[in-house]
């Protein structure tokens, strides 16, 4: 495996330092003001608080994480922090200065063309998996449409973050969305924010459903491939790569570490990545994406094509998920 340093990738890509405590205040970037009852937490788990009337907060940070923090408030944009030597942290987050231009929404023309785009928001946000069919957004009254935009472009906003009931995995979503466009001619989709797990209620009965269903989500899914690609043991778990002409490619080949061991996804042309019937492609578009242990990767590093980049909300997994728990 190769190592090189890579010292400018700290200042645009951020790690946790291993504190045992993370404490801060969180501020409104426009105002100064404090921000009450702000979500702290590591995006993609189940680890996190709230900050208090005062925009004060307090997280123990998990054992050995090396995940970006996450912090979230209704009414603003998410942001994340770089924490260094158990330093107090002051976060600024940025208002949604958006027109919410769909609170006039009363023609039944229009209630009919809501009725039509959060059935494309559903099946482009959740998925059109069988666990999609199962999943329940619980606050649809607070998505809301531009109907101003492009007629192929379908533009969706949230204040408040959007709650789903995954019936089929058995977890509850919180979901800080920060932008959503989809672009019907192209048939392409970008959204991007942040996700907080919570575990549901079960019974022996249902906990043993939950279990299969998500060692179902688990496999082939983009959380398998990095912590295969991380523990080298691809092929032992079903997968293999090969470059644009056809080439065998091995753990060596495409990851790189820095200084401090950290692991970073590099190549510079396609990669192909098989895992049973399964085939995806991906793009890097950056030249060094960092990925960890638990399959946490930067997703703005990389463009999916195939049966991984069609998995959505539905089919996620927190990152504390271990096959067979």
């Amino acid at each position: 495996m190769r190592k090189i340093i890579l010292v400018f990738l700290f200042a645009v890509f951020n790690l946790i330092a291993y504190t045992q405590v993370i404490k801060g205040i969180v501020y409104d970037d426009k105002t100064k003001n404090t921000i009450p009852y702000a979500s702290v937490y590591f995006n993609g788990t189940f680890v996190g608080t709230t900050s208090d009337s005062q925009g004060n907060f307090e997280l123990n940070n998990p054992k050995n994480s090396t995940m970006p923090l996450t912090i979230s408030a209704i009414g603003y944009y998410s942001t994340t922090m770089i924490l260094t030597k158990g330093e107090s942290l002051s976060i600024y987050l940025k208002p949604k200065d958006y027109e919410l231009r769909e609170t006039t929404v009363k023609s039944k023309s229009l209630l009919r063309r809501r009725k039509k785009n959060l059935a494309m928001f559903r099946d482009e946000f959740l998925g059109t998996t069988p666990n999609a069919k199962k999943c329940m957004i619980l606050n649809v009254i607070d998505i809301t449409f531009d109907y101003n935009s492009k007629g192929d472009t379908l533009k969706a906003y949230a204040l408040k973050p959007i709650v789903v009931e995954n019936n089929a995995l058995g977890y509850t979503i919180t979901y800080y969305l920060d932008k959503f466009e989809f672009y019907m001619n192209k048939e392409t989709v970008f959204f991007i924010g942040n996700i907080k797990f919570g575990e549901t209620k079960t019974t022996e009965g249902t906990q043993m459903l939950y279990d299969d269903a998500r060692k179902q989500a688990y496999l082939g899914s983009k959380m398998h491939f990095f912590r295969s690609l991380w523990n080298n043991d691809l092929k032992e778990q079903g997968f293999f790569m090969t470059n644009m002409v056809g080439q065998n490619l091995k753990m060596e080949n495409v990851v790189v570490l820095d200084s401090m061991n950290n692991k970073y996804l590099h190549y510079p042309t396609r990669i192909n990545i098989w895992n049973n019937d399964m085939f995806t492609s991906i793009y890097l578009l950056k030249n060094y994406v960092y990925f960890d242990k638990t399959g946490y990767f930067d997703p703005s590093g990389i463009n999916w094509i195939g049966n991984m980049g069609e998995g959505r909300i539905a089919d996620w997994l927190p990152y504390e998920y271990t096959v067979g728990k």
